[in-house]
């Protein structure tokens, strides 16, 4: 829905030269910086000049001096551009450990590539990028260039500390305009506040300044950078996109826009279509039946392709085109379910969202800019009932988001302006994997059976990777799926509700030879078949962020083995609980007779927990790892 540009997108006033008297001589790093670091940012100066509402430029002009491989990919230079944002002047220098050049580069040497994906129908963006060749640590590379853009609805963020494992000598951000033009910025982590200034042209600047920053290593468990890296982002209150001048303050006013610029006018059906929808959903009087039953009709018509044209990817292909070509992005096809729907009279609401599933990061309560959102829901505000629906997908659920939008702040779009709304959480209980099976384990060591799987919440697709692909490749699939040796699936079925609380059933009938092993009339075999966490988070000493666990879930198992006659246990029963507060665990074991029933729960609770709850976390998942790999042994009466 929206580009966005990583080193670059707005753009330059003046070129800027490298200084020839800079020593990148890597003994001179302070050694406090190293600890951690596989690169160093040894001089980071980044500016922004608005020149007009129409005419913007950005001037970067950076030197990185990289410790080891591991730093490589933080010395690529990546640079995103259309045809409204021209890149010039890049130029650069590569020195060895001792400051002294071995090389320069310059635009000729960048790869220009399309942006398109392989679901993109159309796209003008572009990205130009450049990593020097270089085998002998360390080594430097300085480099400088400016973009021009023409238009000032779009700042990218100023992220001094943009890797993991990179240290920072000396970073700087400055951002000039006219006096009439007035822009807001949101900080993060950062201790000190702008300096504020006027410079010789009588225009306003913003100068923000941070030094000897060590790096953050990668630890598991980390929190989404923005909490712990410092940065800035910046939003015009006036501003000219792509020919459409605009305002906004707030995410009300920035809403209004969206509306009345991008989507308003763009909802016209064909008398045809708005009869066909009328005939589809006569027979139906509950508001919400009638928009699963139109929006189920335009998961059936139309197919998700990325379209990134059209004011630079921000407004959605008009409805009736949709509803011929049967193809839209995240937008178009929003913008036709909206129009669908309103042939019915029901409203809904156009929302912009940040997707993302490694972490849930919603919109801000109190600044508002179109840079944080980068993929667009629906909303159907039923009285009493909003229901919520992403119109991407040909097989999900009416009112099913998953993992990808939940939980977060969106927002929505209506005549009367912009509305922050949170979208639904799903809970530690909601999110349910349960599991029952039931065993024969013969005198020679096969197994044979039947497993059923209930899959809610979050995990109601978990199987949507199966159910398109043909037997063969069903069972290739579930042997990575399943770790039980020389497993044969003999059946396989998967059943989904698609009710307003969808669910997955997943039934398979196995067998497997040699899954207890006979060992001087004794017998032996893994008491958790499927479902085992074999690897705790690893071991981080002197921790530096918080514990973050992005989502919460529940795992139910219960299996019964039917023994052959005559054994009982060697070694005292599996009986574990543990209780803490970002996690519970329970395992048991009962034998009755030649019955064995094994039971195990496992919770995981979502949150941010304070850092030295890491080691509490590392030693709990070692307990269930210890747990998981509980092994029967049964001797002969």
């Amino acid at each position: 829905m929206k580009k966005r540009f990583l080193l670059a997108a707005l753009l330059v006033s003046s070129i800027i030269h490298l200084k020839a008297q800079q020593n990148y001589d890597a003994s001179l790093i302070p050694k406090e910086l190293l600890p951690y670091a596989s690169s160093v940012v040894r001089n980071d100066d980044e500016s922004i000049e608005v020149k007009d509402v129409d005419n913007a430029f950005l001037t970067v002009k950076k030197a990185i001096t990289v410790l080891n491989k591991n730093g490589d990919d933080n010395a690529r230079i990546i640079i995103y551009y259309d045809k409204d944002d021209v890149v010039k002047n890049i130029k650069g220098v590569v020195y060895n450990e001792f400051g002294k050049q071995i090389g320069k580069f310059s635009q000729s040497d960048f790869a220009d590539e399309s942006v398109a994906d392989g679901f993109s129908l159309f796209g003008s963006a572009r990205i130009k990028h450049y990593l020097p060749a270089v085998t002998e640590y360390p080594y430097t590379i300085a480099y400088e260039y400016e973009v021009r853009s023409k238009q000032t609805l779009n700042f990218d963020p100023w992220e001094p500390m943009a890797n993991e494992g990179e240290a920072v000598e000396q970073s700087s951000f400055a951002f000039t305009c006219k006096p009439d033009f007035p822009i807001r910025f949101h900080e993060f982590n950062l201790n000190s506040k702008p300096t504020a200034g006027v410079n010789t042209g009588k225009e306003k600047t913003l100068t923000w300044h941070v030094s000897n920053l060590k790096a953050v290593r990668y630890e598991p468990l980390s929190p989404y950078y923005k909490k712990v890296a410092p940065g800035v982002e910046l939003a015009p209150e006036k501003f000219s996109y792509y020919g459409i001048d605009g305002s906004f303050s707030d995410w009300n006013t920035l809403g209004k826009w969206i509306y009345d610029k991008l989507i308003a006018k763009r909802q016209q059906l064909s008398p045809e279509t708005i009869d066909h929808i009328k005939d589809l959903t006569k027979d139906i009087s509950e508001p919400k039946l009638k928009a699963k039953k139109i929006y189920e009709y335009m998961q059936g018509k139309t197919h998700y392709v990325s379209v990134q044209i059209g004011l630079g990817g921000y407004q959605p292909f008009l409805a009736d085109d949709v509803d011929h070509q049967n193809y839209g992005d995240c937008k178009a096809l929003v913008n036709y379910t909206q129009a669908l729907l309103k042939a019915v009279n029901i409203d809904s609401w156009y929302c912009v969202v940040e997707a993302g599933r490694r972490y849930k990061v919603g919109l801000l309560d109190d600044f508002a800019s179109m840079e944080q959102g980068n993929h667009i829901i629906l909303c159907i505000p039923f009285k009493n009932d909003t229901t919520w629906a992403d119109c991407t997908s040909q097989t999900i659920p009416f009112g099913y988001l998953g993992d990808f939008t939940d939980d977060r702040n969106v927002l929505a779009c209506t005549p009367e302006g912009g509305k922050l709304l949170h979208t639904p959480k799903y809970t530690v209980n909601d999110d349910l994997q349960s599991r029952q099976a039931d065993f024969v384990v013969s005198p020679e060591g096969a197994i044979s059976g039947t497993m059923t799987t209930l899959f809610k919440g979050v995990d109601y697709d978990s199987r949507d990777e199966l159910i398109i692909e043909s037997t063969s490749e069903q069972n290739k699939i579930l042997q990575k799926i399943y770790p039980i040796n020389n497993m044969v699936v003999t059946h396989y079925s998967l059943k989904q509700d698609k009710s307003f609380k969808p669910s997955t059933t997943e039934t398979l009938k196995l067998q497997a030879r040699d899954y207890a092993s006979l060992t001087n009339g004794k017998y032996f075999f893994l008491l958790n078949p499927v479902n085992r966490i074999e690897e705790p988070p690893r071991q981080v000493l002197h921790r530096q962020n918080d514990v973050y666990i992005n989502r919460g879930y529940t795992e139910i198992d219960e299996v019964t083995y039917t023994l052959p006659a005559g054994y009982h246990l060697e070694k005292d029963p599996l009986n574990v609980s543990i209780d803490k507060p970002f996690a519970r665990f329970s395992a048991t074991m009962e034998l009755k007779g030649n019955q064995l029933t094994f039971k195990r729960k496992f919770q995981l609770v979502d949150g941010t927990y304070p850092k030295d709850t890491y080691q509490d976390v590392v030693d709990f998942f070692e307990s269930v790892v210890d747990a998981d790999g509980y092994t029967v042994s049964l001797v002969k009466n």
